[in-house]
């Protein structure tokens, strides 16, 4: 992992107005991951839209962890869902041009 593209924690939450317990929390449940180089924590910088979002349905929405990991795991339910359903429609539709 290169540290051009990782972020220092305590730096992250001082920007954001947020706890740094709040990113252990999410390291601790698996939510995200973090890098430790030297006594210091970073997040990678493809995390970050991520990270922001556990930040609103926490902090703004007020939803604890164990809500946020199951918002996650039914958003990742949905993708998958949705990417099911386009396979489905591109096969139907090779079937369908097939009789015309």
């Amino acid at each position: 992992m290169q540290t051009e593209y990782l972020i220092a924690v305590n730096e992250f939450c001082v920007s954001h107005d947020i706890e740094i317990s709040f990113i252990s929390s999410l390291k601790e449940t698996g939510l995200i991951e973090t890098t430790t180089i030297e006594d210091t924590v970073f997040i990678d910088a493809e995390q970050l839209q991520q990270l922001e979002k556990y930040i609103r349905f926490y902090y703004e929405l007020n939803i604890n962890l164990e809500g946020i990991e199951t918002i996650k795991h039914l958003l990742l339910r949905v993708n998958v869902l949705h990417e099911e359903i386009t396979a489905l429609k591109n096969r139907l539709r090779l079937y369908e041009n097939g009789f015309h």
